[in-house]
């Protein structure tokens, strides 16, 4: 058995060995219809880096002539199969520019913007690459309303913009945990503007309770009266909205002494009157 599981692993070394010197010899060659067809070969048998490295070969001897589409085409796909998405990106939108009139340019396009958005990083990361998929996406769906492609383009792009959002609000939220409440109350109420219909609106207006608050108490006096009121208005459309809401008893506290400081102030300023 141990011999035979040797045999076996040198075969298989032998084997990649060969494979190794025949790829760097088809580099090295100036058979380029050989290098070509050995090049989809290997992409046919999904070896995409040896493939890449001759189609990445080719691309210096075929501008314009025979094969160059099939080249760029392929060229590409290896890079998306590589999980290089940012260069394959690249490559497609480059093959759509080049070859407008081919069959494969609205394709190109699509696949593009794909990488565009397989490329997109998590949601705690730079989101600028998100961005460029998102008008990538958009794009193709202006000019290709009718593709097959459409339900799919929707779909990414849903996911590319909840994304975004989920940035904005952990962004936003920051803010309240690192007691900066004036700019939490400023960006969470920006977020709402821009996602009024977000799935964290509950959450969002919940933190604009208790970052205004915070901002309020924290007040010179002759500012507090004005933010405590903000408050509870803050309060009241809140409670309107989530009736049922988890929150609804801690914002309940935070109106109720609200009310009581205006209250005091209020008094105190008939008082002085």
């Amino acid at each position: 058995m141990k011999k035979t599981a040797k045999t076996i692993l040198t075969i298989v070394i032998i084997s990649f060995l060969c494979s190794c010197n025949s790829s760097d010899k088809l580099l090295k060659s100036t058979d380029n219809e050989a290098k070509f067809n050995a090049a989809v070969g290997f992409y046919n048998e999904k070896r995409y880096t040896r493939a890449r490295q001759l189609f990445e070969n080719l691309t210096m001897y075929y501008h314009g002539n025979e094969h160059a589409e099939d080249i760029a085409w392929y060229y590409a796909h290896c890079m998306k199969e590589g999980g290089y998405y940012y260069n394959a990106s690249y490559q497609f939108k480059l093959f759509s520019k080049r070859y407008p009139y081919s069959d494969r340019a609205e394709e190109a396009l699509f696949q593009a913007a794909y990488c565009g958005y397989l490329d997109s990083p998590a949601h705690t990361l730079d989101q600028s690459s998100t961005k460029t998929a998102i008008t990538d996406l958009e794009q193709f769906a202006e000019r290709y309303p009718q593709s097959t492609h459409i339900p799919e383009v929707n779909n990414y792009l849903d996911q590319l913009r909840n994304k975004l959002m989920l940035k904005d609000y952990e962004i936003a939220v920051g803010y309240y945990r690192t007691e900066s409440y004036r700019a939490a109350v400023v960006s969470l109420n920006n977020f709402l503007s821009e996602y009024p219909d977000s799935p964290y609106r509950e959450e969002a207006m919940y933190y604009i309770i208790k970052s205004g608050y915070e901002y309020a108490i924290n007040s010179r006096e002759d500012k507090m009266k004005e933010r405590l009121q903000q408050v509870i208005n803050n309060f009241d459309k809140f409670a309107t909205t989530f009736k049922d809401s988890k929150h609804l008893s801690e914002c309940q506290t935070i109106y109720t002494d609200s009310r009581r400081r205006l209250s005091v102030m209020e008094g105190l300023e008939t008082t002085l009157q």
